[in-house]
Formats: C-alpha cells, structure tokens, sequence
C-alpha cells in the first residue's frame, strides 16, 4: 500500500487539511491544456447535491487520466468539489466583482447549504462521500459587501466567501462540517481514506 495520496486539486486548503490530518501528498495538478472550469459547467434543472458530486467526479476521472498520461508512481487520488446553494439555485465561483457582490447580496440574511462531495479512487476502487453543511448569514449593507469583494478573499471561492477569513463576521450559525465548508470534510475524508488502509 502506498503511503502517500495524490491531490488533485489547488486548493490550499485542502492540501493543509490532508496535512493536518497526518496524510502525506502529492499534489496532481491539471496540465495547461486541460479545461479545468469547463467541468463545472451546471446542468439546466440540476439539483445542488447531484451537480457537486457529479463534478467530482469528472474531476476525479481527469486526474487518474492525468496520472496514467504522466506515467507517475501508483498511488490514490483524491478530489474534492465545494458548491454553495440557496434553495436549488448554486452558486459557484464569482466571475467578478459584480458577480461576488450580486452572490453575497442573495445569501444575506439567509441560511444557505454548503455541499462538499470528496472522491477518492485507488485502482478500480472509487469511494465517494458527501458533508452537507448549513450557514446563516447575518444582514449585509452593501457598503460591507463591497469592501469584502473590495479585500479580493471571493476570487475562487464557491459562494464567493472563505468561511476561514473575512467573511466569518457575516456567520451568525453554523450547523455540519467546518471543515467542510473550508473545501474538504475532515471526518469524511479520513473515514475514506481508513477503508484504503491509512492511519489518520
């Protein structure tokens, strides 16, 4: 059994969750041809926990390719996809700063779901889980959301907030996984990675 894991993702994050939990990796990162957003594309009608896992998928399918075209030594691959939903509408990424503000404009003064799937593949042997998360933002005035998107911590984040910086004045409650809502379910990840025969 290896004693390291691939991580296929950029996230900083995750990779510093990996570590916290005692999991050696290495990160698998897409090659410049590879249309890593075009993988998050959503699906007209979809819903938000099936859109999350089905990127996860993809991503996780991507990178056991990648590993095979780069010719690296056997060993599991780990992905993981965050999504922010309110009700069935998902939110993904802000394309910009109008994006951000319009997002965060939305999700004030409401509970949103935060739905993190992890996949983890070793040979033919695929293992998935899903945390499901709740946050309550309190009230916003557009003057503070305008200096969040003005601080540049929504740039790549699902919901267009980083629960671990700025934005942790706006939470009023939090019901699930922190870790979760960072990017990688601690308790799920290492339950996954327990059944592959590494110690967390």
């Amino acid at each position: 059994m290896p004693d390291f894991i691939y991580l296929a993702s950029q996230s900083p994050r995750r990779s510093q969750l990996l570590t916290q939990i005692g999991i050696r990796h290495e990160l698998l990162l897409p090659d410049a041809h590879e249309d890593a957003e075009a993988l998050e594309a959503i699906k007209p009608g979809e819903a938000p926990a099936a859109y999350v896992k089905r990127v996860t998928g993809l991503k996780l399918d991507a990178a056991v390719a990648r590993l095979k075209r780069r010719g690296l030594p056997a060993a599991p691959v780990l992905c993981s996809d965050t999504t922010v939903a309110l009700g069935r509408t998902i939110y993904g990424k802000p394309d910009h700063a109008d994006d951000a503000r319009r997002m965060l404009g939305e999700l004030a003064g409401h509970t949103h779901r935060v739905l993190t799937a992890v996949a983890v593949q070793h040979g033919k042997k695929r293992l998935e889980a899903l945390s499901d998360s709740r946050v309550t933002f309190c009230a916003l005035t557009p003057g503070r959301i305008r200096a969040y998107v003005a601080s540049g911590e929504p740039t790549g984040k699902a919901g267009a907030y980083a629960v671990q910086g700025l934005a942790a004045t706006f939470i009023e409650r939090i019901g699930g996984s922190y870790s979760g809502i960072m990017g990688l379910p601690v308790f799920e990840t290492a339950a996954l990675l327990r059944q592959l025969g590494f110690k967390c």
